[in-house]
């Protein structure tokens, strides 16, 4: 109780520490080569020299290639602070990637410079995820200026590549760097969660996006008879895949607020430049969310089956492109992370925090999906890829709290 308290003060006294190291990572925009930006290069630079200041036992960059990127590589930074057994580690997660600004027009201020209005640090990249980046860091600041030894390793991944896939990052790590890791290993990924700090995420819908391309005939729309119109076959098509969600009707109220799968039609490509043109071709695509109960294959086969229906009827062919296709293992609601992560929560935000599952898609899947234990948990106002993204300082302070009490719980 007395280490608690302590640290929880230290953790306190860091506010200036937070808008500096803010201001500094804001300064360096790290948007991914294949987004149209630099990399994460300056950033990592910057916090690889930051950590070097600090008393961490190990610190080093796992590079993975990318041709695309001007120095053919996306770094990631392990950071690594021993604790009493070094046999196990608590790792924070987090991503040095960010979006691009969008619309510079709805910015209030410059994206990428730093400004702080009371609670607030608005640029981008603030929240998403300097503001877990900066949370796991304060707490083993604290750690080191109090000279305390957790009860296990306490360790930083700052990974490359999360906005855009991973591909040069965690998924990288896995597949060339595995024994970073010990199957003994948690994490806990602060790049998700609500205002309220309540959502402990242990969970993933499966997900499946979908490419559909409907070959039809082009014709002028004053004589539509003379071919078939690609437009209105993929609309019925559009149609038809609501079927699924009476095919995959199972709920799991572990997942909020959409506790069933959902089969959104979402984006739809241009197709002719003109009014008075019927399209031969239209392509649009489907994001599906699948609860775990069911796997991707048995929807594709129903997406095939009902594809199959629509070619016959309209006498077209549609051709189906899978962009996206992961599935997502949970995280036991037993594991020792989960309790610890919400008994931290409610100790330091007064709330009742539970297990949830979500739709989207984090890092945590690739982690789970190798058998980790992996939380996704942070108080945020929600303000990722937004225009006039902020992140809260006093909610970087308070998920450090909770952080710092997970890495005393753990054994």
């Amino acid at each position: 109780m007395e280490d608690t308290k302590k640290i929880f003060a230290k953790i306190d006294s860091y506010k200036d520490f937070v808008v500096d190291v803010q201001t500094k990572m804001i300064a360096c925009p790290a948007v991914s080569p294949h987004a149209g930006g630099d990399g994460e290069t300056a950033k990592a630079e910057y916090l690889l020299a930051l950590l070097k200041t600090m008393k961490f036992d190990e610190v080093f960059v796992i590079n993975a290639k990318d041709p695309k990127s001007k120095t053919g590589v996306r770094p990631n930074i392990v950071a690594k602070y021993y604790g009493q057994n070094k046999q196990k580690t608590l790792w924070v997660m987090a991503h040095m990637d960010i979006v691009p600004p969008g619309d510079l027009k709805l910015w209030k201020t410059d994206p990428f410079k730093a400004v702080v209005k009371g609670d607030k640090i608005y640029g981008r990249g603030s929240e998403d995820n300097q503001q877990g980046l900066v949370s796991g860091l304060l707490t083993v600041k604290a750690f080191m200026d109090l000279g305390i030894r957790p009860p296990v390793n306490y360790a930083l991944l700052l990974n490359a590549d999360e906005e855009i896939g991973s591909t040069y990052g965690i998924v990288d790590i896995l597949k060339h760097h595995g024994k970073t890791f010990s199957k003994e290993d948690s994490f806990l990924v602060p790049d998700g969660g609500n205002p309220q700090g309540t959502m402990v995420e242990i969970a993933e819908k499966n997900m499946l996006w979908v490419k559909f391309t409907v070959q039809g005939k082009q014709t002028h729309a004053s004589m539509p008879k003379a071919g078939i119109n690609a437009n209105r076959v993929a609309s019925h098509l559009i149609v038809r895949l609501e079927e699924l969600t009476k095919i995959f009707n199972k709920k799991n109220t572990l997942f909020a607020p959409e506790s069933a799968s959902t089969f959104e039609p979402t984006k739809r490509e241009a197709n002719v430049p003109n009014v008075n043109t019927i399209p031969g071709t239209d392509v649009f695509y489907l994001d599906c969310r699948v609860l775990p109960c069911y796997n991707n294959e048995d929807v594709l086969k129903e997406i095939t089956r009902i594809v199959k229906g629509v070619e016959k009827q309209f006498k077209v062919k549609v051709k189906i492109e899978l962009e996206q296709c992961e599935s997502s293992k949970p995280t036991d609601k037993k594991a020792p992370l989960v309790g610890a992560v919400i008994k931290a929560a409610k100790a330091v935000y007064k709330n009742q925090p539970k297990a949830m599952g979500v739709g989207g898609g984090t890092v945590a899947a690739y982690l789970r999906n190798k058998g980790y234990s992996a939380v996704v948990f942070s108080k945020l106002d929600d303000m990722a890829h937004q225009p006039n993204e902020y992140s809260s300082i006093k909610n970087t302070l308070g998920d450090a709290k909770v952080f710092a009490l997970v890495a005393l719980e753990l054994k």
